[in-house]
């Protein structure tokens, strides 16, 4: 959802990366629109395509050997199921960013909700746009709960176990 920490925590596991001489690349959802995406909207088969998109981004980038840590809004199931297949199984950790919907409405740093109560139709995720959960994503990290340097500490974890060495 948006103003759920998705950035904060991408920021804070690449810092933590690199510190370890790990090369990352942050794959930030609001940048990749006014590049890459800017040509898409938010329609269904435009958020799909955003998605499709950035996941072979993060393809090519584990190819060259290289962490792609991706912050994105990805609303659906099946968004996500194509991106697991587009990226691979072995170097797709799926982190729910699962921040309670007022939490984020009071972060709101770019006013996106204010603007949304405004404008009906606007296609706000979480409001007047679907998002589905994950129903089983690696990870689960309510910020509400979860401090970023803990839930680093969690993705880092689940990472290890998960591709048998560091992420």
């Amino acid at each position: 959802m948006p103003a759920a920490g998705k950035t904060t925590l991408a920021n804070l596991l690449c810092q933590r990366l690199r510190s370890s001489g790990e090369p990352a690349c942050l794959l930030d959802g609001d940048l990749i629109r006014q590049g890459l995406c800017r040509d898409l909207g938010y329609s269904p088969a435009d958020r799909a395509e955003n998605v499709r998109r950035v996941a072979e981004l993060a393809r090519l980038l584990n190819e060259s050997s290289i962490h792609a840590v991706v912050a994105l809004i990805s609303p659906t199931i099946e968004g996500r199921a194509n991106a697991r297949s587009i990226v691979g199984d072995n170097r797709f950790i799926e982190v729910h960013v699962a921040t309670p919907l007022a939490v984020c409405q009071a972060r709101d740093p770019k006013k996106l909700y204010a603007k949304a109560m405004h404008t009906p139709g606007m296609g706000m995720t979480g409001l007047d746009a679907p998002y589905e959960a994950p129903p089983a994503p690696a990870v689960v990290i309510d910020t509400v709960i979860v401090t970023p340097g803990v839930a680093v500490e969690m993705m880092l974890a689940v990472a290890a176990n998960s591709c048998g060495t560091s992420p």
